[in-house]
């Protein structure tokens, strides 16, 4: 007569090796699969998110430095200029290329070497995001918009305004 079982005992071991013997090791191949699944778009997300916020931290301090160097100059020729160049040597500190900037000096409509004006730098980035592929014009799509500006105002004993 077969021995019955009771609550709490273990089956016998060679009952458990024929159930399980097929799907040995698979368990570890699902986590690997499922890992990679999860980890590949958080991965992504991870590279994108730090590549924007380099961008906007490369635009605001372009902006800001442009604006305190515009400010500075003494003539209403060099402002522009001047200003031009510092955000370009600040965008290249940040590793930004010249393809993706663009620099807008504005005075507000009076010269902008006028004790009093207010002169507002504002830097465009188009930053790509990574990986993008040049397959159908994908890399010129998947662009991100990245805008800072900086309002300084040049100081009323500046010298530019007495001549």
């Amino acid at each position: 007569m077969p021995r019955s079982r009771r609550s709490g005992e273990r089956p016998d071991r060679a009952v458990c090796r024929r159930a399980t013997g097929s799907e040995r090791g698979s368990a570890s191949l699902e986590f690997l699969g499922a890992a990679l699944l999860v980890m590949l778009p958080i991965v992504y997300l991870v590279l994108a998110l730090g590549d924007l916020q380099a961008a906007a931290f490369a635009a605001e301090g372009a902006s800001r430095h442009g604006a305190r160097v515009a400010v500075r100059e003494g003539e209403a020729s060099d402002v522009r200029r001047s200003a031009t160049a510092a955000v370009g040597l600040v965008l290249d500190d940040f590793g930004r290329s010249a393809d993706e900037r663009r620099v807008i000096v504005d005075c507000g409509g009076v010269r902008c070497d006028m004790p009093g004006a207010r002169v507002r730098v504002t830097v465009q980035l188009d930053v790509q995001l990574p990986f993008a592929p040049p397959v159908l014009g994908l890399d010129r799509v998947l662009v991100v918009p990245v805008e800072a500006s900086a309002l300084q105002k040049v100081s009323r004993w500046s010298a530019a305004g007495e001549g």
